[in-house]
């Protein structure tokens, strides 16, 4: 043991050490609890929901409150037990739904559904232009709504997220729905899309090469079928071809090309669609006449008019009907068909979002440095911003960027 002048020096040390120290500050953004309400759907035959129980168990985490009606997720097989093991509250009066601050849905809300909400909230869910009536856009204004039209996200690519997601769903299901119609369960051809050694591929001849188009022919491509695609744009087909890696038939669409391959294919899928008002009508019923007997038609654009002429409106219930004998499947609402599925690319996009709204304290701070979120919002705490909808129902429609700044 040291007996020197520093011997008690490591003695000194220690009690130093062992002094209370001065303790850091945490520096906390400004950070806002979100009370986030999760309506059950009353669209026919809606099964999806927009947040899943580990998205919610993701936002109770973070310090937010979320309220979901008994049995929302049901049609997606979530059960109540699923999302209230995550720390959801299950509510089973809807209007108690309607108490929360931020409403995030599925469907468009309908007049009944916007009596319930209050004041000043906060709406994420889908538009529907053209099905959107002018009474529930005036009443969404009336109670100074802010709405979140999704089909308007935007990625950081500039792409309609939402849009692209349900797309690709869509495209490769639609293949999956033609194998199914193909086999003699439903009376079909009784064919194996794709074909196998010895046998000839089935032929599927695809309209449209956006997102719809592109994951219908890699499915099929991938099962083995021989794939056609017509699109009036080069530049999309060009697209498709790169993005798909292989090459394969495509086509502008040419009047006597297209009918030969029309009247020759076992399945038609139509994935035209257009900007605005009605999908090309580019297959006229003599065409659908000369089909080869119980081919398939699978009109993905029918919620925009369809592209076949013979085209009409079905439904998950009874799906499909005979014209000419040619099986047509005309569900305006595919997506659904695999609810769960859906259910985890939305919320892939949506429970971001409701973080970074937490993050920044308000809306206005995420929508003021996001575009892709900004585009999105078509009613800003009561005022009408997008100036297509002003201009189709008649109502003067302000600046976003202009009222954003004014609330700062």
């Amino acid at each position: 043991m040291s007996t020197g002048k520093y011997s008690g020096f490591s003695n000194v040390a220690r009690q130093a050490m062992m002094q209370p120290q001065e303790s850091m500050l945490e520096v906390k953004s400004k950070k806002n609890k979100l009370y986030i309400g999760i309506p059950k759907e009353v669209s026919f035959q809606e099964n999806r929901i927009p947040l899943t129980p580990l998205s919610v168990a993701l936002l109770v985490n973070n310090g937010h409150d979320v309220m979901l009606e008994s049995n929302a997720g049901q049609a997606a097989n979530f059960s109540d037990s699923n999302y209230s093991e995550q720390g959801a509250q299950i509510v089973y009066d809807t209007k108690k739904v309607y108490e929360a601050d931020i409403i995030i849905k599925i469907a468009p809300p309908t007049k009944e559904e916007i009596e319930m909400m209050k004041p000043g909230q906060l709406l994420i869910s889908a538009l529907q232009v053209s099905t959107l009536k002018a009474e529930c856009l005036h009443a969404l204004m009336k109670k100074k709504i802010t709405a979140l039209c999704f089909e308007h996200l935007e990625d950081e690519g500039g792409s309609l997220t939402v849009v692209r997601a349900m797309s690709e769903i869509v495209g490769a299901t639609s293949i999956l729905i033609a194998a199914e119609y193909l086999s003699n369960i439903f009376e079909g051809k009784g064919l194996m899309l794709g074909g196998i050694t010895g046998v000839p591929p089935t032929e599927i001849v695809i309209l449209g090469a956006g997102t719809v188009g592109e994951y219908a022919a890699r499915t099929a491509i991938s099962l083995g079928a021989q794939v056609k695609v017509f699109d009036p744009s080069i530049y999309k087909l060009r697209r498709l071809q790169n993005n798909i890696g292989t090459r394969i038939f495509t086509s502008v669409v040419q009047p006597i090309v297209l009918e030969k391959a029309i009247t020759t294919c076992d399945v038609a899928i139509g994935a035209m669609r257009a900007d605005d008002g009605r999908s090309p009508c580019i297959v006229s019923e003599e065409t659908v006449s000369k089909m080869k007997p119980n081919s398939v038609i699978i009109d993905v654009s029918i919620d925009q008019g369809g592209c076949f002429e013979t085209s009409e409106v079905t439904n998950h219930t009874h799906p499909v009907f005979r014209k000419y004998d040619v099986i047509h499947y005309c569900v305006p609402n595919i997506a659904s068909r695999v609810a769960r599925t859906a259910t985890y690319a939305l919320t892939n996009i949506f429970a971001p979002i409701l973080l970074d709204i937490g993050e920044q304290g308000s809306l206005k701070n995420v929508i003021w440095q996001k575009a892709g979120i900004r585009n999105a919002v078509y009613i800003y705490q009561g005022h009408l911003t997008n100036k297509h909808m002003g201009e189709r129902f008649s109502i003067p429609s302000k600046d976003l960027d202009l009222l954003v700044v004014s609330n700062h």
